[in-house]
């Protein structure tokens, strides 16, 4: 079972839409328990962090997230999901993150022909092969609508890496651990294509 992680953040029946349209059941849940039985994992979100990570900790849902992290279950985070992994977020304030890896998320510094939020369609360029990305090509284009982006202490986690102008962490990769800064449930072919690369990991 893939269980979409129910926290009131984001278009959650959206990425549960992505997962049946390639042929793969998604169970929309708030419930710590049912996230301890799933076998997949998916961690999306929309919003500001500090609001995130109290919506987990209230619903108590951290506990779930990290055991099933820790037990190398396929987990897959998505745009605030992928920040949440973080030690600390700066979305107005410091916040204290779910501390599954080293780093901070910060807010995007760019020249004035730039604009913030970093919203729409941009390329992604490999760092390392992900499961996740199989038969996606170096250069395929996924949809962004982000603020902020994740600094990674340690580049080994990194997956891939996307130009606003400068290069930043688009995704990571950790054993089964996988987080995208895009939307694939907005970013059609290729979006569906690591939904279902997700999905079917043995």
């Amino acid at each position: 079972m893939i269980a979409i992680v129910d926290y009131e953040m984001g278009n959650l029946r959206s990425v549960q839409k992505g997962f049946e349209r390639v042929g793969h059941a998604a169970t929309i849940t708030s419930d710590p328990a049912v996230l301890a039985d799933a076998d997949k994992i998916v961690l999306p979100g929309v919003g500001a962090f500090g609001d995130a990570i109290a919506a987990l900790r209230t619903r108590k849902l951290v506990e779930p997230i990290r055991a099933a992290i820790d037990a190398d279950k396929p987990f897959l985070g998505i745009c605030l999901g992928l920040q949440l992994l973080f030690d600390t977020g700066y979305e107005d304030g410091e916040y204290e993150g779910l501390g599954v890896l080293p780093g901070e998320v910060v807010r995007f510094t760019v020249p004035a022909a730039y604009k913030v939020p970093h919203m729409g369609w941009n390329q992604i360029r490999f760092r390392s092969r992900s499961p996740i990305f199989e038969g996606i090509d170096d250069g395929a284009h996924f949809y962004f609508v982000h603020s902020y982006y994740v600094m990674p202490q340690s580049e080994s986690v990194i997956a891939t890496e996307t130009d606003y102008p400068d290069a930043f962490c688009s995704s990571i990769c950790r054993k089964r651990l996988f987080a995208v800064q895009f939307h694939p449930e907005k970013s059609q072919a290729a979006g569906l294509r690591l939904l279902r690369n997700f999905a079917e990991l043995g």
